[in-house]
Formats: C-alpha cells, structure tokens, sequence
C-alpha cells in the first residue's frame, strides 16, 4: 500500500507512520519538519499546510491519514488530492460531542456541536473553544467529499511521545513512591487508549479501506485500577519504596484550587462530574472492528522509559510535588 500521511513527525502521525512502515509499506509523511524526523524508511516532502505549495506532492496513493484540526487545511487537501486519494482516514476527537454528560454514548446516539467552518476564519478555530465544532466542520468536509472515508474519534490518546504531559504525570510521580494524592474514587471511570494501539487501528483501517464513524479509546476503567496497572508498570524504576493511594474528594480538590485534567495544580484523568461522559464512551464498535489495546502497565513503563530518555525536555503537567505535600498534610488533618 502507498499511504499519505499528512504530518507524520510528532505523536499520533509519527506513530502512524511508523507502523505503516514496520508492515512494508510505502509510506510518504507530508510535514514542515519542525517537529523533528519522520521514521526510518518513510519520505518527508516539505509541505506547510498554512501555505501550501501541493505541487511538491507527485503520484497518487492507496490512502491518506490525516489529524489536521482546521477546516481550511482539510478543504484544501481534498481540493488537492481528493482525485489522487481513494480512501480518506480522518481522525477526529470526542470533543467534538455536544453532550460530555451522559454515560456510554456512541456516534449514533450523541449529537455534535455546531460546525466551526473555513468560513469562519482559521484564527477563531484555533483556541480551545473552537476546537470540537472546527473538528465536526473538518469531518463533514471529509464525509462529503472523499471518495471513501473512515472517520476516527478517538479519546484521551497516550504513550511516549506524548507532548502534552497529561498521562505521563502518573508513571513519574507513582515510580517515586511514597504518598500519592489522587483524584476522586477508585471506581471513578476513566478511558485512554496508547498512541500505538490507535496508530495500528488506523493503518488497519487505511488498508481495509473500512468507512463510517468510529469512537476508537480503550474500555472503560476504573481509575483505581488504571494507577494500580500505572503503578505496577513502574515498580522497580524508582526510588524502591510502594507509592500509597489517598483518595481526595472532588471538594476538597476544589476548594485548593487543584485543576481537572491537565496544566499547572492539576491531576490528570480527573474531570468534573459534569464532564465525565468524556471519559465512558462505548467503544464496542471500534473493538468488534478489530481495535486492540496492550495493558497499561506497558504503556506506563513505556512512558516512563521515553521521559527519561527525553532528559527533561519533555513537560509532565500536574501538581508539584511541594503542592502534593501541602494537601496531603491537610488531607491526613481532615482524615
């Protein structure tokens, strides 16, 4: 197969890529390249998609795998390439669901927002307002013009290589051991899927030239026994001792300003309750589609053995281990 993967050097791209190439395909990664090398074995081509020159792109391809979250790049790459590209694999984002509330909703069942479109600017689709409804306009564009097309919604995506640091907290912070302030309950629902697993997914999905629309994350879990399987991948890389779990209530979170999800003061894979539909999508689809996902010890371990590797120059966001200390000194007074 000649796949096109439009971007193909930084996380899901990358790992897309990547795969493609471990099953002998010929793989050409269209990326500026500022965000480091495409795998062994592919091809960049120098392509900016905020100014495109799409003459640099020759010959036709089996199909293309594209993550662009503007609906002014889709436009322009079905303008270019829909004649040259008989399947279209788009990956999209859960947020792209109006309703972040209700429990083990589907594709079928969930409405969208409002489609953000190339008419209303690329500057006012890129904030994070505007994400979902700038992800549902590129979507329509897809469905609507491609000559076939899958698209893929996928959830909380992680592994190494992930820039944004939301997972990577807890295989750093669990391998140090000790005390561990955690979010909420154990029972809490928690899903996430490890780039690698969504990467071999899509090429399966390129190959099999399989249409619709797809939510593709892992099973839903607990959030204890996700940090239990986070913890288990870590033993032996730390310090020597056990982390121990202390369950903070969500009141108690709020009321020290600790933040949901990602960032400064946060703990990752903690949402609102208002929130926690994000979090418990059923997938029974992508999986009788042919989804698989390893365990999350070994993504854990995996994660961790890339943020040391990275020396640094990776940013784990959450709490500071000082701001951890402060609430559970508070917590254990409470307790």
């Amino acid at each position: 197969m000649k796949l096109l993967v439009l971007g193909g050097t930084l996380f899901l791209s990358r790992a897309v890529a990547a795969e493609a190439v471990a099953r002998g395909h010929e793989v050409t990664c269209a990326a500026r390249g500022h965000s480091g090398g495409v795998p062994e074995g592919a091809t960049l081509v120098a392509l900016d998609r905020a100014e495109p020159d799409w003459s640099v792109l020759e010959g036709d391809w089996d199909a293309v795998v594209d993550i662009a979250r503007s609906p002014g790049w889709v436009r322009d790459a079905l303008d270019h390439l829909v004649d040259r590209v008989p399947h279209w694999v788009f990956v999209s984002t859960i947020s792209v669901y109006a309703d972040h509330a209700t429990l083990h909703g589907t594709p079928a069942t969930l409405p969208l927002l409002d489609p953000v479109g190339p008419s209303d600017g690329d500057v006012a689709q890129d904030t994070p307002e505007a994400y979902g409804g700038a992800k549902v306009a590129c979507e329509q564009l897809v469905r609507q013009r491609a000559t076939s097309s899958l698209v893929v919604r996928p959830g909380l995506i992680v592994g190494p290589g992930d820039p944004t640091g939301r997972f990577s907290y807890w295989p750093e912070r669990l391998a140090e051991g000790g005390d561990v302030l955690a979010p909420d309950h154990p029972e809490r629902d928690v899903q996430l899927i490890d780039v690698r697993d969504l990467a071999t997914f899509l090429v399966d999905a390129a190959e099999q030239r399989r249409e619709g629309v797809l939510d593709a994350t892992g099973r839903v879990t607990g959030l204890g026994e996700v940090l239990e399987e986070v913890q288990r991948g870590v033993e032996g890389h730390g310090p020597g001792s056990r982390a121990t779990l202390f369950w903070a209530a969500p009141a108690f979170l709020r009321r020290h300003h600790v933040q949901p999800w990602s960032g400064p003061r946060s703990l990752p894979l903690w949402l609102p309750e208002e929130m926690s539909g994000m979090l418990t999508h059923d997938v029974s689809e992508a999986f009788d589609a042919g989804l698989r996902t390893r365990p999350i010890s070994e993504t854990a371990a995996d994660t961790l053995t890339w943020l040391r590797s990275e020396q640094g120059r990776v940013t784990v966001t959450g709490m500071t281990r000082a701001e951890e200390q402060e609430l559970l000194d508070d917590w254990h007074t409470i307790e």
